[in-house]
């Protein structure tokens, strides 16, 4: 074979990767039942492709293929290992003898595969921190020195976080199945606040020198893309609705230099107006179903800021009503901050500063720096300005995001 024809074969196996890899991994584990096991087989795969593919061509099912081989290879290393431990070559025999031809899976088996797979990887047992990890390792195929960039962790302690989630899978004999439908309430909100909290890590990074990380929030509307295509549940396409209509506006949410716009000073014209009207979209199918919860509820007052021309036409009575609806839903100390925020753009910054004080007085969000950020502002518009600076410098105390502490300092600059 020609070195042109090496070349192409390399191009179309790095092809394949980039568009099966994962499909053909969540395969692998439920064929082996083992993720450490499917991971290796994968590599062994893709491995022998590139050798065989450059001699026979590529096959015309190449995901069969590479579920195929990789489960050969997998039982073969088991038998290679039987000579240190015997009940490898057991467990050996007992997957060549009950698994099928995995040439036989088709599109619908390989999309329930991946949905097993999401599911396990969020299974309640875990811890959140674990389930973000696994979901980008396994379903998205980060790797784990990216994962650990994004989350401003060393890859070490990642890759141990990743470790102790396989072993309390295994351990703990998580089943590798979707939930039957009286438990998919429940195990879909697990799901969902996973995703959720990607995207949330990548729209508003907690600390560093980028307000966003448009990589990660880019990977939870992947993640929630394929979500809906397996399971369009209402909420399922609220989330996907929010992400999008948030992830609109962010070429506007920081200037050139990297510093914070707020949503009033934003110019909209930089908004994607390809994503709202896509999330508008998602937004009404999740309305229509009169099923939706929290996600749907937070899009639709993404939407109202989405509709609106300018900051001044922004219907904020709306906006107060969603809120209140959303605080009877799903309760929440920031939820209220957020009613109380819309309070005072609707009725005034008094009104609001009350509502936000009695909050803070109780002392569920004294930590939380978007809780002092806000009352700051409230102050600051007020003319209330000793109790503005100390606002703003508990906040700044508060935040580890650079951009956030540049605007803090500014606005202590300007109160004087």
């Amino acid at each position: 074979m020609t070195q042109n024809a090496v070349e192409q074969v390399r191009e179309s196996v790095d092809a394949i990767y980039r568009a099966e890899s994962r499909r053909v991994l969540a395969t692998l584990i439920r064929l082996l039942g083992d993720f450490d096991l499917a991971e290796e087989a994968l590599h062994d795969a893709f491995t022998a492709a590139l050798d065989q593919w450059a001699k026979e061509g590529v096959p015309k099912n190449p995901r069969a293929w590479l579920v195929s081989t990789g489960r050969f290879k997998a039982i073969d290393a088991m038998r290679r290992r039987a000579r240190f431990d015997a009940s490898r070559e057991t467990l050996a025999g007992h997957l060549d003898s009950t698994i099928g031809d995995p040439t036989e899976v088709d599109d619908q088996g390989v999309e329930d595969d991946r949905l097993r797979l999401i599911f396990t990887c969020c299974h309640p047992a875990l811890s959140p921190e674990a389930c973000v990890a696994l979901t980008l390792r396994e379903v998205c195929g980060l790797t784990t020195e990216e994962i650990a960039r994004a989350f401003l962790t060393v890859p070490p302690t990642l890759a141990q976080r990743i470790v102790r989630a396989k072993a309390k899978i295994r351990d703990a004999r998580i089943p590798y199945q979707v939930p039957s439908s009286a438990e998919l309430p429940d195990r879909l909100d697990t799901v969902l606040q996973v995703i959720y909290l990607v995207f949330n890590e990548g729209y508003s990074a907690s600390s560093g020198a980028s307000l966003t990380r448009s990589d990660l929030s880019s990977e939870a509307i992947r993640l929630g893309r394929l979500l809906l295509e397996l399971l369009p549940e209402p909420e399922a396409i609220g989330l996907l609705a929010l992400m999008l209509l948030q992830e609109s506006r962010r070429t506007a949410r920081t200037s050139p230099t990297g510093d914070v716009v707020l949503l009033e000073d934003q110019d909209r014209l930089l908004w994607n107006r390809d994503q709202i009207a896509e999330g508008k979209a998602l937004l009404e199918r999740a309305l229509s179903s009169r099923r939706f919860g929290p996600y749907t509820l937070q899009a639709a007052i993404a939407a109202v800021h989405a509709e609106a021309p300018n900051a001044a036409a922004t219907d904020w009575a709306q906006i107060v009503g969603l809120y209140g609806l959303l605080a009877r839903v799903q309760p929440s100390p920031v939820v209220e901050l957020n009613h109380a925020v819309a309070v005072a753009m609707r009725d005034g910054p008094g009104a609001g500063l009350v509502l936000i004080d009695a909050i803070i007085a109780r002392g569920d969000l004294d930590v939380y720096h978007l809780a002092h950020s806000a009352r700051a502002d409230l102050c600051r518009r007020l003319g209330k300005q000793a109790e503005a600076r100390a606002a703003y410098e508990r906040a700044l105390t508060l935040t580890q995001q650079e951009a956030e502490r540049r605007f803090y300092e500014r606005r202590l600059r300007e109160l004087g």
